[in-house]
């Protein structure tokens, strides 16, 4: 007996690839040190003291299921950033939340709108519901708004814009967000914009980076992601949150599953929400371990794209990228190659502690000077 055939939208779906995980390297290499380089978390991990508190008020409370809606974390958002709580919707990271704004606005006969090399989860989205995928190449490897507001059209329901974008940690300024928006108002048309901004704390220390939560005005069409897992330290948890109009968190809210963010993860999320001294901490650290790879980088002859986020996008031609990762995974360092963002050539690299930095730099450094040009991903 055959099993039924899946819908049409996932017959060429490819899943999600995450970063390799540190014991399964540990074991097939027979390695005991292993440095994971590849998911741009913190190595300063979350706030132990504060997420320690927190943990222990849970034992009573484990038997029980989470609280629906996030009700206090909600709440302690709309505080923090002077909204009011039912303009928010937590989710199990921002990916539950990039799906679920798909499944609930997309139709097949629309479309979306997204940058070539921009985080795949969006395209992802758009393809899981059916709908056409209208991708605009970058320049100098950012988001190319002007032509994105030009490419919108009637049936566009959704344009995703990554800022800071993973991976090529570029961004675009306040001025360029705010003609996006002009343009589109000028053409009459008003999709729902998702401002993917997960690395926004390493970002907004640049003068013209956009504080995204005073255009709302400006658009109110904006729907605005931020996450957990990068320099709040708890990417094990899986907890993220959207900042939109009520009307538009009214419909995400119908169709997100129930229960969908553990309890552990609201209660240390609301704890940690206020660490403000270990983000600043977190920032300090990526802002120097930063300039310690990109002089490391220059010495080696390799290039790179500067980064406003917590990891680097580096150019290895003439070896292709998948060689370059799969060299250094067996050395027990773990990147990420970027064929699937269509990068062959380059490689993304989280910034780590300066130990695990060095180790990254020494184990490529060897591997750039015993590699023969003519290199594939083919060649083990």
């Amino acid at each position: 007996m055959k099993p039924p055939k899946p819908r049409k939208e996932i017959k060429n779906f490819q899943p999600y690839i995450p970063g390799r995980p540190i014991d399964e390297i540990k074991q097939k290499y027979g390695l005991k040190t292993v440095y994971k380089l590849a998911s741009n978390e913190n190595p300063l991990g979350c706030p132990h003291k504060v997420v320690r508190e927190s943990m222990l008020k849970l034992i009573r409370i484990l038997h029980r299921y989470p609280e629906g809606s996030s009700l206090i974390l909600r709440q302690k958002i709309a505080k923090k950033f002077g909204i009011t709580p039912d303009e928010v919707i937590i989710g199990a990271g921002t990916d539950e939340l990039i799906e679920l704004v798909a499944k609930t606005y997309l139709n097949n006969d629309e479309n979306i709108v997204v940058s070539d090399h921009a985080f795949i989860r969006y395209r992802m989205a758009g393809e899981l519901m059916g709908a056409k995928i209208i991708s605009v190449p970058m320049k100098d490897y950012k988001h190319d708004l002007d032509v994105m507001a030009r490419k919108a059209n009637k049936k566009t329901k959704i344009v995703f814009i990554a800022n800071p974008n993973n991976p090529t940690g570029t961004y675009n300024t306040n001025q360029e967000l705010k003609r996006f928006f002009d343009t589109l108002l000028m053409r009459k048309l008003y999709p729902l914009v998702v401002v993917d901004e997960a690395y926004y704390e390493y970002a907004r220390c640049y003068d013209d980076y956009p504080e995204s939560l005073f255009l709302r005005k400006l658009y109110p069409n904006l729907i605005i992601l931020r996450t957990f897992s990068k320099i709040y330290g708890l990417a094990g948890l899986r907890v993220g949150f959207g900042i939109a109009r009520k009307e538009v968190i009214s419909d995400l809210d119908r169709v997100r599953p129930p229960f969908n963010v553990s309890v552990v993860a609201q209660y240390a999320a609301t704890a940690v929400l206020d660490s403000d001294n270990h983000l600043q901490k977190s920032v300090a650290l990526v802002n120097k371990e930063k300039q310690y790879l990109y002089s490391q980088l220059e010495r080696i002859g390799l290039k790179y794209i500067p980064s406003a986020t917590n990891f680097i996008l580096i150019d290895v031609t003439p070896f292709k990228g998948e060689w370059v990762f799969r060299k250094l995974l067996s050395k027990g360092v773990i990147v990420r190659a970027m064929d699937e963002y269509e990068f062959p050539y380059f490689i993304r690299v989280t910034v780590g502690s300066h130990k695990e930095n060095v180790a990254f730099i020494t184990t490529i450094k060897q591997i750039i000077k015993k590699g023969d040009k003519n290199d594939t991903c083919d060649k083990k």
